[in-house]
């Protein structure tokens, strides 16, 4: 692996990179944007609140994503590198907190605050660098950025359609970027091999510890809307606890076998980069898919007798679905398999969405949970049971 000094990077050769106190403090921000966007769309249940929430989630994601690719090259327990994330979080949490009326009167906040961080931290970098070989990536990453800009910031000053459709095309920039290697007229292409020498391991330990967080705010839904219940009748205390039973058997679909793959994976491959960045866009996916189903288990506590509808069908059946089809991606990138139960899964939840109309949501909740159960039972009895695909990109 092509590596070379500089008083603020890990040193690869002596340590081990480790998430440090620092960085976890850097996740409670994310923590309350977490739960700024699932009660978003809670209370914008309609088909414009979902796309206005994913848009929002995107922007979310990259923050945290490009400052833990900045963790994983430098080392936080060093003074600058940690004041600099001191500073994002205070800007996280502004930005955090315009959320709910990011479409209306707190739009330009948001986008600035978007832009401050991811800018502010580039530039920084870049400064600290100097003529390190790194230097140049984080020239690219800057020059997209400030393409990127432009669609934020004109966005939130023209609200409305606009804004919805500028902010997509912003958060395509963002999410696509890294996949062509921040390519641009002059100042080249990277290259992962030599340029996004990361430490795998705590990549992916990183991510697992967003999918806590997705999944804290799934219990946290749960108990917060078993709070706000003035009875506590049988149907409302079974709804929690199917609810409750649901998000274990999701955290065990995920962190029972694809989770340690993951992390044994990226330290096999030649260019662990490049892996990186793939299980990073699987991971936008999944813990999206979480909290899309946290907003499913509040609904579930708080109305379990009422009758599904469509806005629901999403986040009981489709939320599911895409969660399952996330570590299904992930799963065939870290173990080359497609797992049969998986499958079994998405078919069983698909034959869920003609007939949801008549039924309610505590019933619905039960035949998803069922599902989740059937396939940590069928991959203990059945393991390694799938479709082994030959075909492997090159890593």
């Amino acid at each position: 692996m092509f590596y070379s000094p500089h008083p603020l990077l890990r040193k690869r050769e002596t340590e081990t990179a480790t998430v440090s106190y620092s960085e976890l403090l850097f996740d409670l921000i994310y923590v309350f944007s977490v739960t700024q966007l699932s009660h978003y769309l809670l209370h914008n249940l309609i088909w414009e609140g979902l796309l206005k929430e994913t848009i929002l989630w995107f922007a979310v994601w990259m923050l945290w994503q490009h400052t833990i690719w900045v963790t994983n090259w430098f080392n936080p327990d060093i003074r600058p590198i940690r004041i600099l994330l001191f500073i994002s979080m205070l800007v996280g949490l502004v930005m955090a907190a315009a959320i709910p009326y990011a479409f209306t009167y707190r739009g330009l906040i948001f986008a600035v605050c978007y832009v401050l961080i991811q800018a502010g931290r580039t530039l920084y970098i870049i400064g600290v660098l100097g003529d390190h070989h790194l230097a140049a990536n984080f020239k690219r990453i800057m020059g997209w950025f400030c393409i990127s800009a432009v669609f934020w910031i004109t966005g939130a000053i023209l609200q409305g359609e606009w804004q919805i459709l500028l902010w997509i095309i912003a958060a395509i920039c963002d999410y696509t970027a890294p996949m062509h290697g921040f390519a641009l007229p002059r100042l080249g292409r990277s290259d992962s091999s030599k340029e996004w020498t990361i430490e795998g391991h705590h990549l992916v330990e990183r991510c697992q510890l967003f999918v806590i967080i997705a999944f804290g705010e799934t219990l946290l839904m749960t108990g917060a809307s078993l709070s706000e219940v003035e009875e506590w009748t049988p149907l409302v205390i079974i709804s929690a606890v199917i609810s409750f039973i649901g998000s274990l058997a999701m955290w065990w679909v995920y962190f029972d076998v694809s989770s340690e793959a993951g992390s044994r994976k990226i330290q096999e491959v030649k260019d662990p980069g490049k892996l990186g960045l793939i299980y990073n866009a699987i991971h936008i996916v999944l813990v999206g898919a979480l909290i899309i189903c946290a907003v499913g288990d509040e609904l579930i506590v708080a109305h379990p007798e009422q009758e599904m509808r469509a806005e629901v069908v999403f986040v009981l059946i489709i939320g599911p679905i895409v969660y399952i089809l996330a570590n299904s991606i992930y799963k065939y990138v870290t173990c080359r398999m497609l797992p049969l139960s998986h499958i079994i899964a998405v078919i069983a939840l698909a034959l869920l969405l003609p007939w949801p109309y008549h039924i309610s949501l505590l019933t619905m909740n039960i035949l998803v949970t069922s599902v989740f159960i059937f396939v940590i039972v069928f991959d203990m009895l059945f393991p390694n049971k799938g479709f082994k695909i030959k075909w492997e990109p090159k890593i």
